[in-house]
């Protein structure tokens, strides 16, 4: 799938970066910053997709698919991320630039860790 409609993207989440910062005592604390909110499409991961995902983590159970955006690019820090959709939590293991042509991304991710 190269090409997404507006109409496909029904989920509006918000993306968060996980960074370490330093309490007051010097314990490092991991707190999750927003990064940017979008629309996307949240499905329960598919039998066809299932074996490409385990690769990644046996613990996906769910791909989102969202617009390319720049930040996303390194597909290895992705694990720094999460989505979250009114009150679930979605920890994204990786994804996939679909097609290599910077229109979409599928981030593959599992729901409700929280992750800090």
């Amino acid at each position: 799938m190269t090409v997404v409609s507006a109409g496909q993207l029904i989920h509006r989440i918000a993306l968060q970066r996980a960074t370490t910062t330093v309490d007051a005592l010097g314990a490092p604390s991991r707190t999750w910053l927003p990064v940017k909110t979008v629309w996307a499409s949240i499905n329960p991961i598919s039998a066809r997709n299932l074996i490409v995902a385990q690769r990644i983590s046996t613990e996906i159970t769910h791909e989102i698919t969202v617009r390319y955006l720049p930040f996303l690019s390194d597909l290895r820090d992705l694990s720094n991320y999460r989505a979250l959709y009114k009150s679930r939590i979605f920890k994204i293991h990786g994804g996939i630039n679909e097609d290599e042509k910077k229109v979409i991304v599928t981030l593959y991710a599992s729901e409700g860790i929280d992750d800090g």
